[in-house]
């Protein structure tokens, strides 16, 4: 996989130009949501001296902060980088074409599968193959998507973050119904004329 080619959208001439390894990336993504447990873990026993730690449901918030943030910079990151040789965007329907099309692809190696939207606001990004999920094995498929939820907070965040970093306020919400299969909604709260 190291010595695969880029996929575009890459500026060959950029005497600067990294690439992102992706065996790397998909090991980190399976280490963000261990990692992130336990360093809540670790803060809620360094955080209450002789009170009871952190209930399930607040270390599950913190967590989905935490990684939610982690994203949002890396969204933020991946736009800055390869969105400033492209002419500006002209309404939200493309910049959330640029994110199916370009910032998915440089993240996941694939292009969103499938983009709804009811022109209000709302849209729809379906991901058939969701490349994090493809190595995800539980005993059982409601256990599956259970467990599977952690793992879609940082994607979120990369959306969010790109989203912001283009001038687009939005929130994010991803579920998983069947692995592979990702479906996040994005609802923007200020529209782009």
């Amino acid at each position: 996989m190291a010595f695969e080619n880029p996929l575009p959208p890459f500026n060959s001439n950029d005497p600067h130009a990294t690439f992102m390894n992706s065996s790397c990336f998909e090991l980190l993504m399976i280490e963000l949501v261990p990692l992130s447990y336990r360093l809540s873990a670790e803060n809620a026993t360094n955080a209450s001296v002789g009170v009871k730690a952190t209930e399930e449901e607040e270390q599950r918030e913190a967590v989905s902060r935490r990684l939610e943030m982690l994203g949002y910079r890396v969204g933020q990151g991946m736009v800055e980088r390869f969105s400033r040789d492209r002419p500006r965007f002209i309404d939200t329907l493309d910049v959330i074409k640029f994110l199916c099309k370009d910032i998915w692809t440089l993240a996941f190696r694939k292009q969103i599968d499938n983009l709804k939207t009811n022109h209000r606001g709302v849209y729809v990004l379906t991901d058939t193959v969701f490349r994090p999920f493809i190595r995800m094995s539980y005993p059982s498929p409601a256990d599956a998507t259970a467990r599977a939820q952690p793992f879609l907070w940082f994607p979120c965040g990369i959306i969010r973050g790109a989203l912001s970093s283009l001038g687009i306020d939005a929130t994010v919400q991803a579920e998983s119904t069947e692995l592979p299969a990702a479906v996040f909604q994005i609802k923007t709260t200020s529209t782009r004329s």
